[in-house]
């Protein structure tokens, strides 16, 4: 009889429970570890700047507007950053010309790290609380060489800026950040959000799009000139039809359908835009059915 005054079971079951209790046990440390080795790994680098020339031949098809040459650095449409396990730095990619389509990153030379694909409206106030809640922790993914984030600034908001049409211009200050200082492009992206202008309003001026640009980092005395002069607004409208038309290449959806719209290795997040630990669990999810987290 056991101290509760009720029969111990036989002493091969208690063998067997045991054992099945250590089983247990260990498959959860299993998972624990997969975690911990994804975020935690520090140093491991992707290897950037060796593969930035490297793209698929993936055409993005079903232009519906006009043709605009596109800033350098934004082949895709968005542009991708990375790092070696200590700087992040952007790849770098000619230019396209008015009439050349884009090309999709290819996602296959980046096996070894979660790849994060995001379309964002910086007047959208979910893709504000998106990055509120997620941004730290995907640059710090990124800086560690864990991730890449590759951005792809649109503009579905226009309406809701007071004749400003402010998606689009802030849009464009992106752009012209991506062409001329890319390397800060991550940094300027959380300036914009954190100073976001709320719907329904006229949102920044030019004037101070550029001050957030340099406040970030930016030192490129081309930027404010770029800026002013909305020198890729036609591209901001042909690469917002592109995203709304589709194909997504390298992804699990025909088209963007609203803003933010997250991949992460091709799998849309649907996940709450304001919990950290949802979209943490969702990357590593994704890491692990690609085999990198094991």
């Amino acid at each position: 009889m056991s101290a509760s005054g009720q029969a111990r079971p036989p002493k091969k079951d208690r063998r067997e429970d045991a054992r099945e209790t250590a089983r247990l046990m260990r498959a959860e440390q299993v998972k624990r570890d997969k975690r911990r080795r994804l975020f935690l790994r520090g140093g491991i680098g992707i290897g950037l700047l060796a593969v930035v020339a490297i793209v698929a031949v993936v055409i993005v098809n079903n232009v519906t507007a006009k043709a605009a040459p596109g800033p350098a650095n934004m082949a895709s449409d968005g542009i991708l950053l990375g790092s070696d396990g200590t700087t992040v730095s952007a790849a770098t990619t000619a230019a396209l010309e008015a009439d050349a389509d884009p090309i999709a990153t290819d996602q296959s030379a980046l096996s070894d790290t979660a790849n994060i694909v995001m379309y964002v409206d910086y007047l959208c106030p979910i893709c504000g609380d998106f990055e509120s809640t997620n941004g730290e922790q995907i640059t710090g993914w990124v800086t560690a060489g864990n991730a890449t984030v590759e951005i792809h600034p649109i503009s579905i908001l226009d309406r809701l800026s007071s004749g400003t049409e402010y998606a689009t211009r802030a849009a464009n200050a992106a752009a012209c950040v991506a062409n001329y200082d890319p390397n800060n492009f991550l940094d300027f992206n959380a300036a914009m959000f954190a100073d976001q202008p709320a719907e329904n309003t006229t949102g920044r001026t030019d004037a101070e799009l550029t001050s957030l640009a340099q406040g970030a980092g930016v030192t490129s005395s081309n930027v404010a000139s770029c800026i002013a002069d909305q020198t890729y607004s036609d591209w901001v409208d042909a690469s917002t039809q592109r995203a709304l038309d589709g194909p997504i290449p390298n992804s699990n959806i025909d088209a963007v359908e609203g803003t933010p719209t997250v991949l992460v290795n091709g799998v849309k997040y649907s996940g709450s835009n304001s919990d950290a630990a949802s979209f943490e669990a969702f990357v590593t999810e994704q890491m692990i059915a690609a085999g990198t987290a094991e």
